[in-house]
């Protein structure tokens, strides 16, 4: 199957969570920078949480279903013979509904606490609007992972269409019930989070759905085996995410020191640039499924291919969207705010959005990589100590800076991530022994 036959549906549906955010950031924004800022600092705490077992959960499934599917393991239900049954599906289910529960009950109730984490004093303005933001948002927390192992699998169908429509369905519903709760209504940023909440019910509903007419979901045991390699993975990639998370959201904190006009200023940047970069992991996704299902069926020279070619058109993507940004960042921006303070910083960051572009787009292909061999050590420790150095950077540089600190500690945390991924590449071990010519012959 062709990278780009996959790649481009997933490329929307991919960026179904930034573009949520966009759509409440747009509409959000005429309300004021203390709402605007307060959007932008309840959201980066919802993917410190939600995120941290969210993004390991999606991965692992994709790369687990596509080795099942290539390998032929399935069992037919008595019951239920036009349906398959493969274990990955059934305990990524029930681990993402467990999951779910529980950030939702650690979001609503810690809500207060978690502010305090990112330094937000009481007296703020962005410090009520962003508790009550959060609070509701939690609400939001059970479908959204559920929906997650829902495209997991559907991705290891190689399946990317059928996620891009129920993703395109629920940010639709967003954006018509956004303006209708948050000015008709007159609920403000609250309406905001109910009409995001609402619309990832929608998309969950619809995953889980057209998921039931191929899959039987409801197993009738669960694979102990397969729940152990679950989490004995999941604990590797769990590392990675925090390291990942930690990083992004120190950069909001401080961002966040600088008052509501500068982090409303840096909440419109950041949310392009994420919503954007994040178009480049649909060209990760294609890499990982073909690369799983030729790497576990011993395909290496086919491996090969898709290693080279991803990377090759990863590069392209990355430049092309630098381009596009470098021309039409400020015109982008002005969609989000009328504050011509909080326009002047957001545009402050546009180097960085563009220039970021090509090694973010590099970065997210070889996160794919890492998933598709279930190189999954070196993609968690390589990230721990890439988030910290980064880390490390922003909290130096940030004070004297401010947010030109900010973007700078950013686009080190993406380079560092290349650099380590072409090490690992170049070494040629592990599982990277595909990469030698005769990749048979060096493992025997």
């Amino acid at each position: 199957m062709d990278i780009l036959s996959i790649a481009l549906p997933a490329a929307l549906a991919l960026a179904a969570d930034p573009i949520t955010s966009l759509i409440d950031t747009g509409f959000v924004g005429h309300l004021g920078s203390a709402e605007l800022a307060a959007v932008g600092v309840s959201g980066a705490v919802f993917n410190l949480v939600s995120k941290l077992f969210n993004v390991p959960l999606l991965n692992i499934t994709t790369s687990f279903v596509a080795e099942e599917q290539s390998l032929a393991v399935k069992q037919t239900a008595k019951d239920q013979k036009s349906k398959i049954f493969l274990p990955s599906v059934s305990n990524a289910i029930v681990l993402a509904l467990v999951l779910g529960i529980l950030e939702a009950v650690a979001l609503s109730t810690g809500s207060s606490f978690l502010m305090n984490t990112m330094g937000i004093p009481v007296d703020s303005p962005m410090r009520m609007p962003a508790e009550q933001f959060l609070t509701l948002r939690a609400f939001g927390a059970p479908p959204i992972v559920v929906a997650l192992a829902a495209q997991g699998t559907f991705r290891g169908f190689k399946d990317t269409k059928t996620p891009l429509y129920a993703v395109g369905a629920g940010n639709l519903v967003n954006a018509i019930l956004d303006p209708i709760l948050i000015f008709s209504f007159g609920l403000g940023i609250g309406g905001a989070a109910i009409a995001t909440v609402i619309s990832e019910y929608l998309t969950a509903i619809i995953l889980v759905w057209k998921l039931n007419d191929e899959v039987l979901l409801i197993a009738p045991s669960i694979g102990g085996k397969r729940v152990v390699q679950y989490l004995k993975s999941g604990a590797l990639l769990t590392g990675r995410t925090i390291a990942v998370i930690t990083t992004t959201t120190l950069a909001t904190s401080m961002a966040a020191k600088g008052g509501p006009t500068q982090m409303a200023g840096y909440q419109i940047c950041f949310e392009i640039w994420l919503a954007l970069s994040l178009l480049n992991d649909a060209l990760a996704l294609a890499g990982q499924t073909l690369l799983a299902s030729d790497y576990s069926q011993g395909n290496y020279d086919l491996a090969r291919q898709v290693t080279y070619k991803v990377l090759q058109v990863g590069l392209i993507m990355g430049v092309a969207l630098a381009v596009i940004l470098f021309l039409g960042f400020g015109a982008l921006s002005s969609l989000f705010s009328t504050d011509s303070e909080v326009l002047e910083i957001a545009r402050s960051g546009t180097l960085f959005v563009a220039g970021s572009q090509p090694m973010n787009a590099i970065a997210f292909v070889l996160d794919g990589l890492y998933y598709g061999v279930s190189d999954f050590g070196f993609a968690a420790y390589s990230m721990v100590l890439v988030g910290f150095i980064s880390s490390a950077f922003i909290v130096l540089t940030a004070p004297t800076f401010g947010v030109a600190g900010v973007w700078g500690g950013l686009f080190l945390f993406m380079t560092l991530r290349v650099l380590a991924g072409f090490l690992r590449l170049s070494s040629r071990s592990g599982p990277w022994k595909l990469l030698n010519p005769d990749p048979e012959e060096e493992n025997s």
